[in-house]
């Protein structure tokens, strides 16, 4: 599809102007069947990645080795990583058409590994049908410029530096971002609606079961045995979920706008989104790099995500963002991660398109507020 000047700005492409086409014509493009879920084929990938979890912490325990405990942390981490993200699609009911067994499946996953599934999906809701949106997104969503001001310098600091943010999710678990309040644990939370309330008291109560059963085995097993078996690999997962939800949504080559009020609809906003490219990974995580037609149709099942978006880009043209090839292990990402982090701070309080804005002082000194 070629653009017209009325998509472009100095004979470059904008990518805050409104798209040519509609949201229609990119479900048109995309193949029927790549709407159908397979609910034997999801579970195939559940019990693959259960048996991986198994039979690496019984590697892993058997040699006890020092040798092998570093590679263990590596790929059970990833593991734990690529459990949630079949829970996410549970989440977005793309695992199967059956919501019992969506939420059967949702549950164990993501309680395993710390998370409130329904708490979770009913956020993450909110995040895709708001994306892109500066008031109403809920992920990784831009500070204001007045919030940014009011905040103190350590908050930025860790907010903005890495390793730091990559450590986020428990936290925003039980807080949510700057600017916002509320608990994914917490039924009467104004994440919530009333009629939501017990589903949060479900998953509630199945993480709690979960963190009993830690504190157990911590008192059988022992602390030191539990940290390296499940603590440091739920460490790694919590790292791999902030570092490529980030770059979801941030870090392109050129900036991605931001909407407020008129300028923001669905459509632009899940043009803001990016696929990135994770080497061997890409399997592993079942996908989930692959997020433009995911944000946009998030019914669709992870195994159909590459063949929807081939068919896509000749709709979406200068609006699909083609992610940089990666090489077995994605260390090009970090970069893009770091960059960001020292670019991408607040956006504009005023104005409907805002992109991401600078705070020159932040890494010049170690205490007061950015001017």
């Amino acid at each position: 599809m070629e653009m017209t000047s009325d998509f472009s700005v100095n004979g470059k492409f904008d990518p805050s102007a409104p798209p040519p086409f509609r949201i229609a014509d990119v479900r048109a493009a995309i193949p029927k069947h790549c709407w159908v879920k397979d609910p034997w084929r999801s579970l195939s990938y559940v019990l693959r990645d259960v048996i991986v979890v198994f039979g690496l912490a019984a590697i892993a325990i058997y040699f006890n080795s020092w040798l092998v405990w570093p590679f263990y942390w590596a790929a059970q981490g990833t593991m734990f990583w690529a459990l949630f993200v079949l829970g996410h699609d549970c989440g977005h009911g793309s695992f199967s058409d059956l919501p019992w067994l969506n939420s059967l499946v949702g549950h164990l996953l993501h309680s395993s590994i710390l998370v409130p599934y329904h708490g979770w999906r009913i956020s993450h809701r909110t995040h895709h049908q708001n994306h892109g949106n500066v008031e109403k997104d809920e992920s990784w969503v831009p500070v204001p410029e007045k919030v940014y001001n009011e905040l103190d310098f350590t908050t930025r600091f860790m907010r903005f530096t890495v390793p730091f943010p990559l450590l986020a999710y428990p936290f925003y678990l039980w807080w949510r971002s700057p600017g916002k309040s509320g608990s994914h644990y917490d039924p009467n939370s104004d994440l919530f609606t009333p009629a939501e309330r017990m589903d949060v008291i479900i998953s509630t109560s199945c993480w709690s079961v979960m963190v009993a059963l830690l504190a157990y085995l911590n008192i059988v097993v022992g602390p030191v045995p539990m940290l390296k078996i499940y603590g440091v690999p739920y460490m790694i997962f919590v790292m791999w979920l902030d570092f490529v939800t980030y770059l979801h949504h941030h870090g392109y080559d050129s900036k991605v706008p931001w909407y407020r009020g008129e300028e923001w609809n669905y459509l632009r906003g899940g043009l803001t989104t990016i696929d990135r490219d994770y080497g061997l990974f890409n399997d592993i995580h079942h996908d989930i790099g692959t997020h433009v037609v995911h944000h946009l149709f998030p019914q669709i099942p992870h195994y159909h995500l590459i063949e929807a978006t081939k068919a896509a880009k000749p709709v979406l043209g200068e609006y699909y963002r083609e992610p940089k090839k990666s090489g077995p292990f994605p260390f090009h990402l970090i970069g893009y991660l770091v960059r960001s982090m020292k670019q991408d701070h607040y956006v504009s309080d005023t104005g409907n398109v805002v992109f991401y804005k600078t705070d020159p002082q932040l890494y010049r000194f170690f205490g007061g507020k950015a001017d």
